[in-house]
């Protein structure tokens, strides 16, 4: 980053439970010390944000994400055909060259999620631009985790304080197994790290539920059973249409979100149609919970 230079960016919320667009910023060009800093608040504010109409090369993708921390490496690939040129992107399509994909996840359904959460260490967040967009579908839906979090009954919010879950690690976003990877018939037994179910920002001090991905997930100590029940009823208020706000994609469009506090998910589109989007992910913490910042429920 260049030294500050007081020039105004433009907020503009999307009016649903989270989301704003940034108007004002060339992410081709440096971005000021002062830009930064305008962006970096918009995004504690409103957990996502969107910059349409950017004309990004891989490396200014990479020099903006790396303003916000330093950078994963690309995760490890349902497909082994998957082939990286820069180690900290993420090639997202379903576009394939020689019967080959050239990226992962296809065309299909993404459920709801938080990246990498089966890690001991999660990504603050995550970057990812259009390059390439279908006519419809491949839309990506983000729900506010603070939201859901506030809203929980009383007597559902105190029975979670102090509990931790699972999360499997044996499967993608889209339900495929990865490689290397056996199937957990039973939840208990699935690898992954173990988290707290309410997980405290550490930038904001706010709380999030913080529920990573449904399947083969665990709440440590409980029956099978119980821990079903409670996960069932978390994920069923996690998810209402209140909480979410849903990106169309169109070409340029580059979106970022704080994986600490929002989940997402992806609508499937025709495979005949062709999307390609270019992702990078941010070096966060080890999730935690600060009950001292818990008010009396």
């Amino acid at each position: 980053m260049d030294t500050a230079t007081h020039t105004k960016i433009t907020v503009i919320p999307t009016g649903a439970a989270l989301g704003a667009d940034i108007v004002g910023v060339d992410l081709s060009q440096p971005v000021s010390t002062d830009v930064y800093t305008q962006i970096r608040q918009a995004w504690n504010d409103h957990l996502v944000l969107r910059f349409r109409g950017q004309k990004l090369g891989d490396p200014a993708f990479l020099a903006f994400a790396r303003l916000f921390g330093e950078l994963d490496k690309a995760p490890v690939h349902a497909s082994k055909d998957v082939v990286n040129h820069h180690p900290e992107i993420t090639v997202m399509s379903n576009i394939k060259v020689d019967g080959k994909p050239i990226g992962s996840l296809g065309n299909y359904e993404a459920v709801w999620h938080t990246d990498m959460s089966y890690n001991e260490l999660c990504p603050m967040g995550s970057a990812l631009y259009a390059i390439e967009v279908p006519p419809s579908g491949g839309n990506t839906g983000f729900a506010n985790m603070y939201r859901a979090f506030d809203t929980l009954p009383a007597e559902l919010k105190r029975e979670i304080i102090g509990k931790t879950c699972r999360h499997d690690s044996s499967r993608n976003s889209a339900g495929e197994l990865r490689v290397g990877f056996k199937d957990a018939i039973d939840p208990r037994e699935a690898p992954g790290a173990i988290h707290p179910l309410i997980r405290t920002h550490p930038e904001t001090r706010r709380n999030a539920l913080f529920l990573g991905r449904r399947k083969s997930a665990y709440i440590i100590g409980l029956p099978l059973d119980e821990s079903e029940d409670l996960l069932n009823r978390l994920w069923a208020h996690a998810t209402q249409k209140e909480f979410e706000w849903y990106q169309v994609w169109q070409l340029g469009d580059m979106i970022m979100w704080d994986n600490r506090a929002a989940m997402h998910r992806r609508d499937a589109f025709d495979a005949n149609t062709r999307r390609l989007m270019h992702r990078t992910q941010i070096k966060g913490c080890k999730p935690f919970f600060d009950a001292t910042t818990l008010a009396t429920v």
